[in-house]
Order: C-alpha cells, then sequence, then structure tokens
C-alpha cells in the first residue's frame, strides 16, 4: 500500500506553512512545460530538496486508499481510448497530483492544529483581499463601466454586461470554490475580529461573482451550519447576516453599483441561457455515456468528443457527470465509494460537532461539483490533506489519552 511521509523533523516555520498554503490559490500564475507547473508544486519540490532525508512514511487513510483506487480505474478507462493521447496527459496529471499530495499532506502534518488553522485564516484572507483589490483594479481600468462580454481585466471579468470577481483566480464560479474553505472555516470560527472580517470578506467576493450555483451552495452551507449550531448562536448569526446584507445594498445603491439587483438578474437569465449552456452540455455527456456505459469512453475524451463534435472545446461542468461519460459505471462507483467513506469516517468521528468547518467544506464542494469538472484539482487535494491531517490529531489525541489512562492505573 502507497505511504504517505512524516515530516515531524522538518522545521516548523509558520511562513513556510502559510506560503504552502497560501500558493494553491494561485494556480492561474503556471508555468507551462507541456503540463502546468503551479506555484504550490515549485515550493514543495524546492522543500522536498532541502528536506529529503527527514521524510518518513505512514499509512495512508481509508479515504485516500479508495481515492487512488479511482485514479487508477480512471486511468485505466482510456487505455483503449479513441483520442488516447488525451488520457495519457490524464494519466500524467494525476501522478503528478499524487506525487505532490503527498509532500503536502507530509508538511501539513509536521505542525499543530492551533498553527494549520491560523495557517488557514491568514492564507484566506490574503486571498480575499488581494482579490478585492485586482477587482477594483479591473473596474478602474473599464473606466468603471460595468458593460463588456469576455474581456478579462486583472480580477474582473466581464461576462454579458455583469462585471464578475475573478480575483486570484481564472473562473468566477471556481472562485466561489476555492473560497468554501475560507467561508466555512470563518463561519465556525467566529471567536476573533480576524475571523469575523475574513466572513465579512468572503460574502463580499463570493456575492460579486455573480455565481448563481455557487451562492446557491453557500446558502445551504449557511443553513446546514445553522441547524449544527446552539439555538442562541443562531440567531445571532441570522441578525448578523440580515445586517451585512441591509449595509451592503445601502452601500451599492448609492455607489451606483447595485449588487443584490444585478444577482437578481442573473438568476433570471437561467431560463434563457440554460445554466450558460450546461443543460446542453449535459445532454451530450448523456449521449456519450449511453455509447458505452460499463467502462466510458476513456479518461479526459469528453472534451475531444465534443470538439469534433460541436466545435467547441468545453468540459462537462459537473464532475459526477464526467467520471460516469469518461470511465463508465465503473468508475463512478469506485469515486461515489470514496465520497460515502469519507463522510463515514468524519461522522464516525464526530467532525460535524468536532470540526464542523471540514464537514461543510466537504459538502460544498460536493455540491458545486454537480455544476464544475474537478476530478483532478489543487484545493480539493489541499482539503484532503488538511482532513487528513485532521484525522491524524484525533489519532494521536486518543493514543495520549491511553497512556495518560495506563500511567494513572499504574500509580
Amino acid at each position: 500500500m502507497m505511504e504517505h511521509p512524516d515530516v515531524s523533523g522538518l522545521p516548523r516555520n509558520r511562513l513556510m506553512l502559510f506560503l504552502l498554503l497560501f500558493s494553491v490559490m494561485l494556480g492561474k500564475y503556471h508555468i507551462y512545460v507541456g503540463f502546468a507547473f503551479k506555484p504550490y508544486m515549485i515550493f514543495l519540490g524546492v522543500l522536498f530538496l532541502f528536506f529529503a532525508a527527514l521524510f518518513r512514511f505512514q499509512k495512508l487513510q481509508l479515504f485516500e486508499a479508495c481515492l487512488l483506487f479511482f485514479y487508477l480505474i480512471y486511468v485505466f478507462s482510456g487505455a483503449f481510448s479513441l483520442y488516447a493521447t488525451s488520457s495519457l496527459r490524464a494519466m500524467l496529471g494525476i501522478i503528478l497530483y499524487v506525487a505532490f499530495y503527498i509532500l503536502m499532506k507530509g508538511i501539513l502534518g509536521s505542525f499543530s492544529k492551533k498553527e494549520l488553522e491560523n495557517g488557514i485564516a491568514n492564507a484566506g484572507l490574503l486571498f480575499n483581499v488581494g482579490s478585492v483589490i485586482l477587482y477594483v483594479l479591473g473596474l478602474k481600468s473599464n473606466g468603471f463601466s460595468l458593460l463588456g462580454d469576455g474581456v478579462v481585466r486583472f480580477g474582473a471579468w466581464f461576462d454579458r454586461d455583469y462585471p464578475r470577481l475573478i480575483g486570484m483566480i481564472e473562473d468566477p464560479n471556481y472562485f466561489v470554490y476555492y473560497n468554501t474553505l475560507f467561508f466555512t472555516y470563518y463561519l465556525c470560527k467566529r471567536n476573533s475580529f480576524k475571523n469575523n472580517f475574513g466572513l465579512f470578506l468572503c460574502l463580499i467576493t463570493s456575492l460579486l461573482t455573480f455565481s448563481r450555483g455557487g451562492l446557491l451552495i453557500l446558502a445551504v452551507i449557511f443553513m446546514v451550519y445553522f441547524l449544527l449550531n446552539k439555538p442562541a448562536n443562531q440567531w445571532r448569526l441570522f441578525i448578523s447576516v440580515c445586517s451585512f446584507l441591509g449595509i451592503a445594498w445601502v452601500a451599492s445603491y448609492f455607489l451606483g453599483f447595485r449588487v443584490l439587483d444585478t444577482l437578481q438578474n442573473r438568476f433570471n437569465d437561467f431560463s434563457s441561457d440554460g445554466g450558460s449552456g450546461r443543460l446542453e452540455l449535459w445532454g451530450r455527456a448523456w449521449d456519450l455515456f449511453t455509447s458505452n456505459p460499463v467502462f466510458g469512453i476513456g479518461a479526459s475524451n469528453f472534451t475531444e468528443y465534443n470538439a469534433f463534435k460541436y466545435g467547441d472545446q468545453l468540459v462537462v461542468h459537473n464532475t459526477f457527470l464526467e467520471i460516469l461519460t469518461e470511465s463508465g459505471l465503473i468508475g463512478l462507483f469506485f469515486y461515489l465509494s470514496f465520497v460515502f467513506i469519507v463522510f463515514i469516517q468524519m461522522l464516525r468521528a464526530d467532525f460535524h460537532w468536532k470540526h464542523p468547518f471540514l464537514f461543510l467544506t466537504m459538502l460544498g464542494f460536493l455540491l458545486q461539483m454537480m455544476f464544475l469538472s474537478l476530478i483532478f484539482n489543487d484545493m480539493f487535494l489541499l482539503f484532503l490533506a488538511i482532513l487528513s491531517t485532521y484525522f491524524t490529531y484525533e489519532r494521536e489525541g486518543r493514543n495520549d489519552q491511553t497512556k495518560v489512562a495506563m500511567i494513572k492505573e499504574v500509580g
């Protein structure tokens, strides 16, 4: 069985942790050498070169083993695919992601829970502040006009006359996905000014993406948290969010940038644009699935089939349907098994009570996967590395309690 490094001997430098977490958000600033070599990959590679001698290994979590087995099945689906080059590129990409995941998880495991959470909070603040600055620069470079279609300026994407925030990410829908971890963390850790300010920033940036699916899913996360929380805290949180929306509406009204009106128009457009063309793409994917339902059309082949038949280089925009189309019923079965085991492990460890931000993030990610193609994604792998690290904290905590009990018995 593949194993992960235990790097408890690594220097515990908080700046190193912060740079690792934040660099995952900088994927669009990559170097292309046949594949996207991203900032966090470069950073992890440098760390490994300096500290390779300190690496030791420990066993995988069960959900990690299941995910690796799914990737194996997914890659195997491309063995006899029509577009073998695309499947080969997917295989090399998966190998790369798994290698850097191993390094990432090992480094995170060398820090305490408090240090890791502080790193998440700081990385989220810089990510959101930087994205707001880039968005304002984008509006300024467009003469503060909200009109435009298909134009990207700094952190703003003008899409059919909607000024959508992309910040440090390439797409407004993916921005909400990347921000989900920070949103849930600040939501569940409202015990400091920094975290409350972070929550405020997350709400602002998410609203400015005008992402219909993303905002609906953040609302679902909020409602689930509302149900998990204590009654007294529920009403305080509800009043705080209502106050925020009221202030945002008043401020946008006087600035002439009516965010809520624009958002309402976006939702009204759904009936005419079919979810930005997603319904049509899902129909195409389903047709391809029915042509080879057991093994699929091959890893990373949908885009090629779609380009040949319809002339556009688009993805499915639904992770589960993409897996079903490309690796068939077998691939989807193993991916759903991975998802099921993640939730079973979290529920058995009471993470929905002890660490609700992890539970809510996983829930939010899965819901967003119904609108995005995320078979392999940097943020998802970072989250899984954090989740695995928390399981390690829990195991070590239980071991410490056992040792204390044994010492008391001996005494």
